[in-house]
């Protein structure tokens, strides 16, 4: 049976109509019509679903509608907005370094599993500005990519490291 309930998601309010079961991702995609989410696996083990809530990145194809009650969930499309609330930074610039970055680098092939690997790179960066590529390694455990760009996924991570830092305009 489904409820009313309301999430915040990139930064507004939203009153959605599922049941407190139902994966995030569904909503995010069915009702929120979000596309930066994807369905990869349905198993939390691809990371092409992941969002941040509350600045920590989740699998959204197995969190329940109801563990984000009360937590603000960015997904790709609100993370300039993210970004420049970290940096306490207006206006928010419309995409985040790392989204610049992969385009610069030419980072994706299909774009599938670009999502969640900003997403989760956008979490570590922001906990940890300069990593090692041992730290980017283990963050990025768990994102798969069928085209294996990681190369280049690695050299946007790098790069977006070094614009946030202000090493590189």
């Amino acid at each position: 049976m489904a409820d009313e309930l309301s999430i915040k998601v990139n930064g507004r309010e939203q009153r959605v109509s599922a049941s407190p079961d139902t994966p995030l991702l569904y909503v995010l995609t069915n009702e929120l019509e979000l596309k930066g989410p994807k369905f990869g696996c349905g198993l939390a083990q691809c990371g092409s679903c992941s969002v941040l809530a509350d600045g920590v990145e989740i699998r959204s194809c197995v969190t329940p509608l109801a563990n984000v009650v009360g937590k603000s969930v960015t997904t790709l499309e609100g993370l300039g907005a993210w970004y420049a609330e970290q940096r306490k930074a207006s206006p928010a610039p419309a995409l985040h370094p790392l989204q610049q970055a992969f385009i610069d680098v030419e980072a994706p092939q299909c774009g599938y599993c670009t999502s969640g690997m900003i997403i989760k790179t956008s979490e570590l960066l922001a906990k940890n500005p300069r990593p090692s590529e041992g730290e980017i390694r283990q963050a990025m455990n768990g994102h798969l990519c069928r085209c294996g760009t990681y190369p280049r996924v690695m050299q946007a991570i790098k790069l977006a490291a070094r614009v946030m830092a202000g090493d590189v305009p």
